[in-house]
């Protein structure tokens, strides 16, 4: 698979070595082929230095988010595409970058991105259903939505958000900060391609799923599912070792699971159609 070495060499890092829009963008190389990661890599930095240009001395962090949202927004035109939200392009940053729209998990990272290389350290959320942005402010946490235009979010809307999310139960009000923690570039990956598989097991394309369960694998090897859904999309693919040995893996892993006696099923008939064919 095309990037899928470096993908993997890249991960190998430790968190904070990771680069998040390399990683971004060698996901997009599935999809197209030869992508030039490095030019759009470029093409960040320049976005980075004509917002320099801008700053003036000394300005607060306040100021330089205002300054961010009215760049990235106002001037270029970013925004989250509300129209056809789950087009897969929506989870490609070479295709946020060419189309200027996206999903809220895209567009927090080129915020993220530029964000960082004007002074801001701002860090993803990894909120309920939508992603978001975070940046400590005088003591506080000061929280903002990239796919609205870098909206600040006041405490009622965030309980607004977290309640369509994850209605409360009997037990009461979940507590906000607990889903206001800052998301790892691990997590973040993760979630981006979350997305991608959803998206591409709803529309049945079996060959770009089996590449998103691919870099799943080397961004949280610790998750059994991932294995047995792959193991699944090779069954589908009718690469019946490949899916006998994912299986495998699977039950290994996870014995006890709700679907350990499916899967066990499964296996056994493999085993049986691979020692038919041999």
């Amino acid at each position: 698979m095309a990037g899928l070495a470096a993908f993997e060499r890249l991960f190998a890092q430790e968190e904070a070595a990771i680069d998040l829009a390399r990683a971004c963008l060698l996901v997009a190389e599935d999809a197209y082929p030869g992508l030039d990661v490095d030019g759009y890599l470029g093409e960040i930095e320049r976005l980075a230095a004509r917002l320099r240009r801008r700053l003036g001395a000394n300005l607060a962090p306040e100021e330089r988010i205002v300054a961010l949202n009215e760049f990235l927004f106002d001037q270029l035109g970013f925004c989250g595409n509300t129209e056809d939200y789950y087009d897969p392009r929506n989870s490609y940053l070479n295709e946020v970058l060419e189309r200027r729209t996206g999903i809220p998990i895209t567009l927090s990272v080129l915020y993220m991105e530029l964000g960082q290389r004007i002074g801001l350290p701002l860090a993803g959320v990894s909120f309920p259903g939508h992603f978001l942005v975070r940046m400590p402010l005088r003591g506080g946490t000061l929280v903002l939505d990239p796919f609205s235009g870098g909206a600040p979010q006041s405490a009622d809307e965030l309980r607004q958000r977290l309640a369509r999310a994850i209605p409360p139960g009997a037990s009461g009000p979940l507590p906000l900060e607990a889903f206001l923690e800052p998301a790892g570039k691990r997590q973040i990956l993760a979630r981006l391609l979350r997305n991608l598989k959803a998206i591409y097991l709803a529309q049945r394309r079996p060959e770009r799923l089996l590449q998103v369960l691919d870099r799943m694998r080397i961004v949280v090897p610790e998750a059994a599912v991932e294995l047995r859904d792959r193991g699944l999309v090779y069954e589908q693919l009718e690469c019946w070792g490949a899916a006998l040995r994912d299986f495998r893996d699977y039950l290994e892993r996870a014995p006890d699971a709700a679907d350990a006696q499916e899967i066990r099923a499964r296996a056994l008939e493999l085993a049986r159609r691979l020692a038919r064919m041999h």
